[in-house]
């Protein structure tokens, strides 16, 4: 018995290091991104100290300990900026703008794809709606601008149908915001609707047959069937949007936004950009940053919080 316990022991100790030996490299394979996530995501911290200094440039990487300290008063000239007020309110409107368009449109189109029977035509429409996610704001920046020109595609459309006159619609303040919201959805619900379609291929297809077998309309088979199979993905759609509240998207407004449209599209980050880069106050701009990446953690914990109490979905 002893022997057979030794030789149990023995076979069991090399197979650890049989999987010791063959993980190693894999482990060694993660190592060029974390010394890569080390110098550009966490070394990078050490700069939030200057949201507390009257930092001076002047005194290159010196400046980090020699600078004056002034402990919170950025903060209390944050709060009472009326720039940062309406950065705040811009951010919060274009963002939870582009949440809720965002979340009913691909469940919306997902839905009216899943009525799609000719399959050639149905993977047409996913492939040409799906395209505008992997172009950069660059681009698609250049695009809008063509097509809002004053002699642009919209304009001369709105003329021929409704003798409209030319309107400059991206220096338009009031029409600026929802032009960020709408132009956003538009490039990004393709995504959104091939996770809605990849949940929809995943419900039992026998619920279809007994939906049909009690004389379901293919409207009641989407009411009954479709989009309670859906649910638990948009719940958890839903939950984790949360986290993007302060996240109105900076590329897209910095490409598109313009003097005119200050007062209703400046938002947080943009407003940060103009502070740091533009009128060199390093100090004040990390602290608008600070705050916003403060609250936006806590968003985002929030967010992961309600997800596993109401879906279920865990990270690790």
């Amino acid at each position: 018995m002893l022997k057979t316990a030794d030789v149990k022991t023995e076979a069991l100790r090399r197979k650890g290091n049989n999987i010791r030996m063959s993980t190693r490299s894999l482990h060694l394979m993660l190592l060029p991104g974390l010394i890569i996530l080390l110098i550009y995501n966490y070394l990078p911290m050490g700069g939030i100290v200057i949201a507390f200094q009257n930092y001076n440039i002047g005194l290159g990487i010196k400046a980090f300990w020699q600078s004056e300290w002034v402990g919170f008063s950025h903060f209390q000239r944050l709060f009472s900026s009326p720039d940062f007020t309406r950065a705040l309110t811009n951010t919060l409107f274009i963002a939870c703008g582009k949440i809720v368009l965002g979340f009913f449109v691909p469940i919306i189109i997902s839905l009216l794809l899943n009525e799609v029977q000719v399959k050639w035509l149905k993977r047409s429409i996913q492939t040409t709606i799906y395209l505008p996610h992997f172009l950069s704001w660059v681009i698609m920046a250049g695009v809008l601008r063509e097509v809002f020109a004053m002699d642009g595609v919209v304009n001369s459309l709105g003329h021929i149908l409704f003798r409209a006159e030319p309107n400059f619609w991206l220096g338009d303040k009031k029409l600026f915001p929802w032009l960020m919201i709408v132009t956003d959805t538009l490039k990004e619900f393709g995504f959104g609707t091939v996770i809605y379609l990849a949940a929809i291929t995943g419900i039992d297809p026998t619920l279809y047959e007994a939906a049909i077998v009690d004389g379901a309309s293919r409207f009641k088979q989407t009411i009954h069937v479709t989009i309670p199979g859906m649910m638990p993905i948009i719940v958890l759609s839903m939950v984790l949007s949360l986290g993007n509240v302060l996240n109105a998207g900076f590329e897209q407004i910095f490409n598109l936004y313009s003097v005119p449209v200050y007062e209703t599209g400046d938002i947080i980050d943009t407003l940060v950009y103009r502070i740091s880069m533009q009128s060199g106050q390093y100090d004040f701009g990390t602290a608008v940053g600070l705050f916003k990446s403060f609250i936006s953690m806590l968003l985002i914990s929030l967010s992961y919080w309600l997800a596993y109490k109401l879906a279920d979905y865990e990270i690790f």
